[in-house]
């Protein structure tokens, strides 16, 4: 791989591109900054940001926080202690930041000072909220509750690692189920003193925030400090899951009072936040119980009608993420729309009900994705941006005139020495008929006279949108600076093109997406400079099935496969994957039922491997329950006993995805290496 990336420089020299230019490495990409927005200041003029950097000697990060003016300017560096901080609150009257530091709030005051270390409390501290008041905080922390464990069972067995479950939800993305839960507390508060917490959901079995991935904003203050709102979904065991029946709860404080505020509605209910004023709730709606990439709503409940309103049920499309404005008439939210997430705005009319697809609007454009909304900061937002060429850096985004501008500037040194690849979009028509948009990457020295090898990338999902977002390991800079053309198919199940298209894969996974990739991959292989003797497919999760079912149906299309943590046998994925709200909405049910039965034989990968008869490189990651290891370990018997070039690279700490930094470097290594040996 070195010696590709210096020809490919010599030929980038050749082609006139600044010498100072260099393709990215795998090592390259690990040196960027990673940018978190954290919080706007209160005023609105200063916004607060974390970096992480990775150290890959040490394969560990390190975050600080740094505070930059909305208008532009200098950055400064606010935290320099040894591990990550994340801000809780900034103080409206002395603009002293809160944060939290390994488990406890510190201060940071306006003069600079050093940190102060406010509260020392027993048990780190997660999820941390100031109430409007300030003399309270909630939090989240891990409470022990049932006793699965041999030792909690058996104590006369101090050396015994055993588990006992009598239902399902005993494992869960990459943690076995111990008996604990995760609880919503709150304390009273004054200068660092916490008292007596309180347990609001005491002895229930039960988790918040959401399993596995919630956070803070699955837990929040009412408006006027006198309840606390809280995501979860309360539901055990072999119920648990098969359901996506998240609710939201109030507490009351004076009462110890807690009610479903959401009762009634059978999907995704979360991501609660009330506007300025306190007199509307709005929160994010899944309408399908079992439905994971169910169309997502925005709905208001509004105090004075006692009436919810869907403001978004007339519009074609699905909602990531929504700001309320600080006057309280608009609503912006982000949303996928045609390989890329842009911003809209809801214009709010004074009587809800009256809100129609009229109301909604697209107020951003361009080749770019607005990764989150960090706040309103007078007539701007501010925003976090990405695209296939650049990591997330934070710009502010005129309401008026609709233009963005760049706020921070964490990676412009490094990018400043890196090639970057022309990234456009290409129109195929499907088998279908309908308009099927690909991504094209191409190398940094990109010459039409030449052949490229050229890469099928496979989305993994399957409604996951691919859109211009900038990832860490499936990089398609990094991956087009190889010397690869990468070809980048939003088919059938990715958000972006109006909810009948996304929704169209559940129970057709083998079917028209399929086809989608065949015909994006058929249609550039027109090109005079894409070698179609050097085609290869690779993807993860759904896209690692995808890759196992081209492989048994390719018509010799390719000269090589990767496939990560991709599906393989669905009758024992269906026995050992933990999320079976899933895997009952996409496949139809489990393989005993006959109605289900194309899915288990003619979209099973396992039924078409006699048709195997191309190299295959296969990635697993030991701690992935949602795509068990089995799926991994059965494909690469398959292939090496029907005698194919085939490669294992297992990665037993990984979950579904690769988190540490040397492995990461290990994959991007290897995956390369693979396609140097292959095509």
């Amino acid at each position: 791989m070195k010696h590709k990336a210096l020809m490919i420089a010599a030929a980038l020299a050749t082609a006139g591109v600044s010498q100072a230019q260099q393709p990215l490495t795998p090592e390259m990409l690990w040196q960027l900054g990673r940018i978190s927005a954290e919080s706007l200041s209160p005023d609105g003029k200063d916004v607060v940001y974390g970096v992480t950097y990775y150290d890959l000697a040490e394969n560990k990060s390190e975050k600080n926080l740094f505070r930059i003016p909305v208008s532009g300017g200098t950055a400064q560096k606010l935290t320099t202690s040894e591990g990550g901080e994340s801000v809780v609150h900034i103080d409206s009257q002395s603009g002293a930041i809160i944060y939290l530091h390994k488990g406890q709030l510190w201060q940071l005051a306006t003069n600079n000072t050093e940190p102060k270390q406010l509260t020392d409390h027993a048990t780190p501290l997660q999820n941390v909220r100031f109430s409007p008041d300030g003399k309270h905080i909630l939090f989240t922390t891990a409470v022990p509750l049932e006793k699965m464990h041999s030792t909690d069972r058996h104590a006369d067995l101090p050396k015994s690692d055993a588990y006992v479950y009598d239902a399902l939800d005993y494992r869960h993305w990459d943690t076995w189920s111990n008996g604990t839960y995760n609880h919503v507390f709150y304390a009273t508060y004054h200068n660092g003193e916490l008292g007596t917490p309180v347990d609001i959901m005491a002895d229930e079995p039960y988790h918040t925030p959401q399993q596995p991935f919630g956070g803070k904003e699955d837990v929040i203050w009412s408006a006027d400090g006198q309840s606390i709102l809280y995501v979860s979904k309360k539901s055990v065991g072999t119920a648990y899951a098969q359901t996506t029946n998240t609710d939201i709860y109030r507490y009351e404080l004076a009462t110890a009072k807690t009610t479903n505020l959401t009762e009634g509605m059978m999907g995704y209910d979360q991501a609660p936040a009330y506007s300025p004023d306190g007199q509307r709730l709005a929160w994010l709606s899944m309408a399908e119980d079992g439905y994971e990439a169910d169309k997502n709503d925005i709905v208001v409940f509004d105090k004075k009608t006692t009436r919810r309103h869907n403001l978004t049920a007339a519009w074609d499309g699905t909602v990531n993420a929504y700001l309320w404005s600080n006057d309280g008439r608009t609503i912006w939210f982000t949303a996928a729309v045609k390989g890329t997430v842009q911003l809209f705005e809801i214009r709010l009319p004074n009587n809800l009900a009256d809100a129609t697809a009229e109301h909604i609007q697209q107020i951003s454009d361009g080749q770019h994705d607005i990764a989150g909304i960090v706040g309103q900061a007078g007539g701007q937002l501010v925003v976090s941006l990405t695209d296939m060429n650049h990591a997330a850096e934070l710009y502010r985004f005129d309401l008026t005139s609709h233009r963005l501008a760049k706020i921070t500037s964490v990676n412009d040194n490094r990018y400043a020495g890196i090639a970057k690849s022309k990234v456009e979009a290409r129109i195929t028509k499907a088998t279908d008929g309908k308009d099927l948009l690909s991504w094209i990457i191409y190398p940094p020295d990109f010459d039409p006279n030449k052949k490229y090898p050229t890469l099928l990338y496979c989305q993994g999902g399957p409604q996951g949108a691919l859109s211009q977002s900038y990832s860490y390991r499936w990089n398609f800079q990094l991956i087009a600076a190889q010397g690869y053309i990468v070809v980048a198919p939003n088919r059938r199940g990715m958000p972006g093109y109006g909810v009948a298209w996304n929704e169209q894969i559940s129970g057709d996974w083998g079917g028209q997406a399929i086809n989608d990739y065949l015909s994006a991959i058929d249609d550039m292989a027109i090109e005079p400079y894409v070698d179609t003797n050097r085609l290869g497919a690779v993807g993860a999760s759904y896209g690692g099935y995808s890759v196992f079912m081209l492989a048994g149906m390719h018509k010799n299309r390719f000269k090589t496969f990767i496939a990560h943590d991709g599906l393989f046998d669905m009758r024992s994925w269906y026995g050992t994957t933990e999320e079976l709200f899933f895997a009952n909405k996409d496949l139809g049910g489990p393989y005993w039922d006959e109605r289900n039965q194309k899915t288990y034989t003619d979209f099973n990968p396992i039924t078409h491997v006699t048709q195997w008869n191309t190299p295959i490189m296969i990635v697993q990651g030991g701690k992935d329950f949602r795509v068990g290891i089995e799926q991994g370990l059965e494909a690469f018997q398959a292939a090496q006993l029907r005698g194919i070039k085939s490669r294992l690279l297992y990665l037993p700490d990984e979950n579904h995805w690769v988190l540490s930094a040397q492995n990461a470097l290990v994959w991007q290594r290897e995956f390369f290496r693979w396609l140097d040996e292959t095509l």
